[in-house]
């Protein structure tokens, strides 16, 4: 079963990647292929399949969900240990 993203997470991870756009996806293909290269590898290759997709737009899409999922992830542990 998946986390519950919660509105409080929402809002850190779309500040923090609102901030600057650009520079925030670059972190995440760099944070990706060291954390999962799978999935870094799976997000370029669905952009790749339609050439009227735009692959950063995708790929921030894909990124977004994967921190949103992450931290949620994080926070469902935490509570778990306490």
């Amino acid at each position: 079963m998946l986390p519950i993203i919660t509105e409080d997470i929402s809002t850190e991870i779309f500040s923090e990647a609102f901030q600057d756009v650009q520079a925030w996806r670059k972190n995440m293909v760099q944070y990706l292929k060291e954390e999962n290269p799978e999935v870094n590898t799976a997000i370029l290759e669905v952009a790749k399949h339609d050439e009227n997709i735009d692959l950063k737009a995708v790929a921030l899409g894909a990124y977004l969900t994967y921190r949103l999922l992450e931290i949620a992830t994080e926070n469902d542990s935490l509570s778990l240990e306490e």
